[in-house]
Formats: structure tokens, sequence, C-alpha cells
């Protein structure tokens, strides 16, 4: 995907919100570190603009939450959590970049009822690429594509890497 098809697939997600809520007002947008937050605050700023709210973004940081970091032989690396707005009985959208394994949704479901209890908790996430080991679907998802766990999604956005794109590449040993 080019920088297009990246801003395509966000504005559609947007469009998907904004069908599902009626009433902004009990929705809040939070992105999962790394780059769910921003492509988080893309959506919202498209939210935004499109209806003429000013609805905030949190970000959610999952790195302890996360059933494999005990596992590792490495200090994990801790980001930040800042969500600063109320989550009680809201409808919280979780924004991840891709959606595969599932794990990483589970922690952030931990992660997130550790601030609060929101009405409803949805997934949007710019790719789905299948091979779900957990009972984890995306309410919102830019575009859904085909792998094979030998291969990697890799996203590439301009806030962190200079450029927009999404790639697909075999993993390194990989036969």
């Amino acid at each position: 995907m080019d920088a297009h098809a990246l801003d395509l697939a966000l504005t559609r997600i947007a469009h998907q919100i904004l069908e599902r809520h009626g009433d902004l007002s009990a929705v809040c947008i939070v992105g999962m570190q790394t780059r769910g937050v921003y492509l988080a605050q893309r959506i919202t700023a498209k939210i935004n603009a499109m209806e003429g709210v000013s609805l905030k973004t949190g970000i959610l940081d999952t790195t302890l939450y996360r059933d494999d970091y005990r596992l590792a032989f490495r200090q994990p690396e801790v980001r930040v959590t800042d969500i600063p707005f109320d989550i009680n009985e809201k409808n919280v959208v979780l924004v991840d970049d891709v959606l595969f394994t599932g794990r990483t949704v589970r922690a952030a479901l931990d992660a997130i009822m550790d601030h609060g209890r929101p009405r409803t908790i949805q997934l949007a996430a710019l790719v789905d690429r299948g091979h779900r080991e957990l009972p984890i679907r995306g309410d919102y998802v830019g575009k859904k594509i085909t792998t094979s766990p030998k291969q990697e999604v890799a996203l590439r956005i301009s806030e962190l890497d200079g450029e927009d794109s999404l790639w697909l590449t075999e993993l390194e040993g990989e036969e």
C-alpha cells in the first residue's frame, strides 16, 4: 500500500466508526503503541473534520500486559500510556496497525480495564492479516490481506519513518 491507499483505508475506518455511533460524545479513541497511536490520531482528525467535533486521542502501552514479555531474555521497552479522559461508560475504540494473532489486543483489553469500565471496547485495525490464536476480530478494518505465517506485514508511517507505506515481506531465515 502506498500513502494514498493508507489514507483511503483510514478514511474508511473513520466512516465506519461514524456509521456505528450516532452520538460521538460517548466515543473515545485510543491508539496502541507505537504505530497505532499515529493511526488513531489520523482517524480522530478525520472524524473531527467531518463532524465538526473535538474528539481526543489517548495512548495505550501494552508491554507489561503481554503474555510473552516474561519469556524474553531482555528488559522490555515500556512506553507511555496517556489516556487524559474518562473512559467509564464510554465506547472505546482501540486502534492498532496490524491484527495478527490477537495477543496484543488481548493485552490491550487488560490494560484498558485498568483505566476504568467502558461501555464497549471496539477494535480498529489498519490491516487484518488473519492467523488468529485468540477469538478476537476487528470491528473496523481498513484492509484484509492474505498472508502466510512466514511473512511479515511492515507499516511505515511518516511520523516515525519519513513515509507512509505498507509492505509484505518474507521473514529472514524462513523457507
